[in-house]
């Protein structure tokens, strides 16, 4: 019996106008991506690549110019037109950094009970109760409700907006580099609470992420992206210890270690050149104008996902492929 699927998303492109008409910019140039339900899914790849964006149209913040993108086996452009409050309980995003997307003009307590006063929870002992398990669920005490977000520390007003985003109980989350704006000391506690928090609500979690090393501790499985398409999905296990793709080898091998004697040694793959514009993307695989390895084949024709020896998908002329 398959799997049940969370989030779908099917030949998606999000292309924004340009000045040149002819060359829209398409960050986000034909995806397709499955998440089964309760699994922890990293979206990975440098700047530019389109990762936000794709994550912004899977939430329905951003409309795509093509494709399309199911949540829990339905359209989300029917949940938009029909049903956009019951969509709200199904997913929500938590956004990169957490002092923008809290009102500097309300109280934590206020940010938290206004999802619950929008979808009628209209007894306020009902709306104290669910504060306070959300409270808990984020590991912050009751002191904060009354406090405004500019007097929290960064790890705490993240996790403010955790706990707004789990106010409703939705099944996914989709979280946008939700990491980046902390600090070093406080990101070890965030993963713990991402890991602890996908376990006991068992929540589909799909986070976007240039941190390798903490994908690799958080989540059970990856895209990589590279220029608005994806190049490699797969568990996160095979992907870090058999990388098949020659830009998920290149990314990888930035990533330092902890041992200096292993990082000493070890080999780094250094590309060549800048990524190309998303208005103006190669013929043929997008990598070619980078890859070490590129052939004319690379210049022409364009690579697809194919599932390779190790059980994962990879767009790669050269991938040893079933």
């Amino acid at each position: 019996m398959p799997e049940p699927i969370a989030v779908e998303v099917r030949g998606v492109k999000v292309h924004f106008p340009a000045s040149d008409a002819e060359h829209p910019v398409r960050a986000v140039d034909g995806i397709d991506l499955s998440v089964p339900v309760g699994s922890f899914h990293a979206i990975v790849g440098e700047s530019g690549c389109g990762k936000t964006t794709l994550a912004r149209t899977i939430v329905g913040l951003q409309k795509q110019t093509a494709g399309e993108v199911n949540i829990n086996g339905r359209s989300i452009a029917d949940w938009m037109s029909r049903d956009r409050l019951k969509f709200a309980k199904e997913m929500q995003f938590v956004f990169q950094n957490p002092l923008g997307s809290l009102s500097r003009r309300q109280t934590i307590g206020q940010s938290l009970e206004e999802p619950l006063l929008i979808h009628g929870q209209k007894r306020p002992l009902d709306r104290r109760q669910r504060i306070n398990e959300l409270l808990e669920l984020v590991h912050l005490p009751d002191t904060v409700l009354d406090r405004l977000p500019r007097s929290l520390s960064g790890g705490q007003r993240q996790r403010v907006a955790i706990a707004r985003a789990l106010a409703l109980k939705p099944s996914i989350l989709i979280c946008d580099e939700p990491l980046s704006a902390l600090d070093v000391s406080i990101r070890a506690q965030i993963v713990g609470l991402f890991t602890e928090l996908q376990r006991t609500l068992g929540l589909t979690i799909v986070i976007i992420s240039h941190d390798l090393a903490i994908v690799r501790e958080m989540c059970s499985s990856v895209s990589v992206m590279y220029l608005g398409k994806v190049v490699e999905v797969g568990d996160v296990n095979s992907i870090f210890e058999a990388p098949t793709h020659p830009y998920t080898q290149a990314l990888l091998s930035a990533v330092p270690s902890p041992d200096p004697r292993v990082e000493k040694n070890r080999e780094r793959i250094i590309l060549s050149g800048e990524p190309p514009s998303p208005m103006y993307s190669p013929s043929g695989c997008r990598f070619n104008t980078r890859c070490p390895i590129t052939a004319q084949q690379c210049e022409t024709d364009e690579p697809h996902l194919l599932q390779v020896n190790h059980g994962g998908d990879v767009a790669c002329h050269f991938s040893d492929t079933k």
